[in-house]
Order: structure tokens, then sequence, then C-alpha cells
């Protein structure tokens, strides 16, 4: 594919995308409601229960039987995992980079068809999910980038100074052993391929777990990685509750794990991993509260459409989302009504329709949590700018379809302008000045990603000043999100995050493996 997608690029990609989508659509269609297995020491392993997997666009479409594993797959998971991880940590880097090499390929080849499931499955727009399937195949290529360019990570340290005698020093790292990867609903294909891709290419072996409402695109996932030839028990995937199967992975036979979730969930997985008798790695990507800051100096309308953006792509189901605004005073009444403006032009509907902007929110439980946010809103004296209620009436009544909301006039005393809400939903205040927006901004426990429109110098200003681990200046794109490996690694700060490393970076590979220093005296 000669365009190239990212985050950044996607917003008018050629017909020949769309034209092969809707082709891929077809097939996908077609072929609705197969069982499939879980992966475990590179065998279809099937479990007693069955799990239904439900479209959020049309709960009459089943679009899978997936498996409902319990405690006894985890555990045969983990050990096919404990198996295979001498041979694949000492088969060489450059082997293991040749393999997950033909894993990207192989996404990159099925990417169509991904990218359709991804739409059905999780209410994706056609855009969204072709970002979320390239981003799979370029973080796992970033991850074998960074293992060339650093040469394995073997590097020489200095020469003890010792009379008569030789002395050699390496620094080496190496993988950890069993690593766990749960992976959330809303990036299914980035947040499952890249940590597992960093994870294998570093020379651990893999244990997946995904969201129960995505597990069948990530059963298509591992497919990729199954079919490159990884030898058995490198990588194994596991469907079923968190309750059992996945807090039966939760155990001291990890020796690492990486969690996008809720902080909720990735706190007592760290809490958990706490009693182990050493401590473990683990890697927590949770979630952001995320302000765009606008200035007196602002382009307008570069901000609103930056915000209409991050606020309701994937119907602000990213922990990047936008959903908080700060607007100077002299420029408030424009930007909302620009902000309103743009936000009316959106299309809420079935996702693989070309002209649709907002899919469905993935299942009933978000659904009602947007119903009860904007019953909170009203009762503490905030007022829908747009939006403020669910769809209904035709093919609206089949699925989980939420309205675009803007609200103005929430006082800033409201606890929901500190409570991740991960729906469809950005409130907005004015504030005199930009210091006033910043110590909003700041006063969250959250610190992923943020965005900010003014001047040149007013931007370093902000820079300097945001406590976030993503921060973006006067991008149209998005206010706050559309991070790419290799241009905008992406990781938080605070609560949104434990590593201070971001995914997609060039400190994020060492996280996966740990230091050896070999001295050898001649």
């Amino acid at each position: 594919m000669e365009f190239k997608i990212t985050y950044a690029t996607i917003f008018n990609p050629p017909d020949e995308l769309h034209t092969k989508y809707d082709a891929a659509l077809k097939t996908v269609k077609a072929g609705l409601g197969k069982e499939y297995a879980m992966i475990i020491n590179n065998k279809d392993v099937f479990a007693n229960e069955k799990v239904p997997d439900f479209s959020p666009v049309n709960r009459d479409w089943t679009l899978a039987q997936m498996q409902k594993g319990n405690e006894k797959h985890a555990l045969q998971a983990l050990e096919a995992a404990r198996k295979a991880f001498p041979g694949w940590s000492r088969t060489p880097w450059q082997e293991r980079v040749r393999l997950l090499r033909k894993v990207a390929a192989l996404i990159e080849e099925r990417f169509f068809e991904m990218s359709a499931v991804l739409s059905m499955e999780v209410g994706k727009n056609r855009i969204e999910a072709f970002g979320d399937i390239q981003e799979s195949a370029d973080l796992i290529k970033y991850a074998c980038d960074q293992m060339e360019s650093n040469q394995g990570y073997t590097v020489q340290m200095g020469k003890d100074p010792l009379v008569g005698y030789d002395a050699t020093n390496f620094s080496i790292l190496k993988p950890y052993g069993v690593w766990l990867v749960i992976s959330p609903f809303n990036f299914p294909a980035a947040l499952t391929g890249g940590p597992t891709g960093a994870a294998l290419v570093a020379g651990n072996t893999v244990v997946i777990k995904p969201a129960t409402d995505t597990a069948w695109f990530v059963r298509l996932l591992a497919e990729c990685f199954r079919d490159a030839g990884l030898p058995d028990g490198v990588l194994n995937f596991v469907t079923g509750p968190g309750s059992t199967l996945g807090q039966a992975l939760i155990t001291c036979a990890v020796d690492g794990a990486t969690f996008t979730g809720s902080f909720d969930v990735g706190s007592k997985i760290f809490r958990d991993f706490s009693t182990c008798n050493w401590v473990r790695p683990i890697i927590l990507e949770m979630g952001g509260k995320n302000a765009a800051i606008v200035s007196r100096h602002a382009d307008l309308e570069r901000a609103a459409l930056g915000i209409v953006r991050s606020a309701f792509g994937l119907q602000g189901q990213k922990c990047s989302a936008a959903s908080r605004v700060f607007a100077e005073a002299p420029v408030y009444d424009d930007l909302v009504a620009r902000l309103k403006a743009q936000t009316e032009k959106l299309i809420v509907g079935d996702p693989t329709d070309r002209n649709v902007y907002l899919g469905p929110v993935i299942n009933e439980a978000s659904y009602k949590q947007f119903q009860g946010y904007c019953s909170e809103i009203t009762a503490g004296g905030g007022h829908f700018l747009t939006g403020g209620h669910v769809r209904t009436g035709g093919m609206y009544d089949k699925g989980w379809f939420c309205e675009p909301t803007l609200v103005v006039d929430l006082p800033l005393e409201h606890r929901l302008w500190k409570y991740e809400m991960f729906v469809p939903i950005t409130t907005i205040s004015k504030v005199k000045n930009l210091d006033e927006a910043m110590q909003h901004a700041n006063e969250v426990n959250y610190g992923l990603t943020a965005g900010f429109y003014g001047s040149e110098e007013e931007s370093e200003w902000f820079f300097d000043h945001i406590e976030s681990g993503v921060a973006y200046a006067n991008r149209p794109q998005g206010a706050t999100t559309g991070a790419w490996p290799g241009f905008q690694p992406f990781g938080g700060w605070k609560a949104s995050g434990s590593s201070g490393k971001n995914s997609g970076g060039r400190y994020y590979l060492p996280l996966y493996m740990h230091e050896q220093i070999r001295t050898t005296i001649r």
C-alpha cells in the first residue's frame, strides 16, 4: 500500500482502500457465526462452555462463538509458555526479528478483512479500523527496528584497569520469561499486537488474554502470530471471564505483564503481583481525563476540528479522548459555536458505512452509563450543547447508539470533570487565563494526553507545564489523540501509566528485558 496510514494521514484515504474494505466486508459477513478455539501450544483448544459474540451494531448479529475458558486453560497456557521459554529465549535475536516481521506482514496481508471485523465487533468506523490494524503492524515492526538498531542490546562496557590481567565487561539485556498480555476492547489490534510483539522479539513467551467483547478479533490476530511459524508454546491465546480465567493468570507463574484498561483493574493487578516472592515488572497503561486548552490567540477553526475529532473518535471510548475543554474567555463563545457546528455534522450509525463517523458504544453497560451520566449532568446544572440522548428508532433500536454530546455550564466542582466516562461526552468551560486552564488541566489523577491551541510561545509554555506523557500543540488531526509508533510514542504519567516509558518509542522495548553484566578476566 503506497499510501502511508497513520492517525494523522487517514482522514482522506484513497478510494482504493474503501473499495477493498467493502469487498472484504461482504466476505466477512458471509462467514459470521463460526466457532473459534483458544490457541495453547499451537493447538486449537475448546472449552465445554461457549460464549456467543454479538455485534454492538446489531444485537441480532452473532459474529462468532468463542470459548469460555477457565482456570484449567489458564494453567495449560502458562505451562506451555514456560516449557517454550528456554528454546525461544536462546533463539538468536535475528531469527526472532525475522519471524516477527513475518507476523507484521501477515497483518498487512489480512488488513481489510481484519478492518471489517473491527468495525462489526468494536463499532469502529472504517477509518479508525484502518488505523488500529496498521498501528499494530507498525508497533511490531518498530520493536524489530529497535532490536536491530541496538544490535540485540549487547554493549561492551569499560575495561577494568587490572595489572597483569585482561578484563572484559558486557551489558546484555535478556528476557524475563513468561509474559502476560491483557488487552482492552477499544484497540484490540494495537494494544494486543504492540506489547505482544515487543515481548516476543525480546525473547519472552506470551499468553494473551483479550477483552471478552473483542475475543473474535484477537483470535484472528493470534492466527497471524501462529501462521508466521512461531514455535509451539511461544504464543498462547485464551478467552474467558476476567473474574475466573483472567484472575487465574495473575499468578507468580508469570514473570511479567502488560495490562491496558481501567485504573481500578490495573491497580488490583499491581497489588496481586506484589504478593509474589520477588517483584515482577508490570507495565500498566490506564485511563485518561485529557484536556484541550484553547488560547485567545488560537486558530479556532483548527482547534474546533481537532477537539471534535479527539472527543468523538471511537465514540469517546479512548483513554486519550478529549473529554475536557478549557477556553479563554475572549474566544469561548466563538469556539463553542464552532464545536457545536462541527459536532452536528457527525453521522451516527452503522460504522461499516463510509459516511458514518460514530458507531455504537461497545455494550449495554456503556450504553446505560451514558444515560446515567447525562442524567447526572442535568441534575448538576450542566446544559447540552449537542446530544444528551441515546438514538432510538429503526436500526438504532438494534444497537448501542449514543449521540455525540457537548456539555456547557457544568460547575467545575462536579465529579464528572475528573472522572473518566469513556463515552461520547465532553465538557467545556470558560477560563480567565491560561494559568487557570493549566491548573484545571493538571488537577486530575490522570496524565495521559493533552492538547493546546495558541501561539508558538504559548505552546512552549504549555509543554513546560502540562502533566502528561503525550502533548500536542496546534494539531487539527486531533487535539489529544492520534499517537503513532516512531512519531508520537504513547504513554502516560501519574495514574495513567506505571512505566514512565511510552509504547512505540525508543525506551519501550527494554521494559521487556532485564540486564545482566558479564565480566570475564583473562
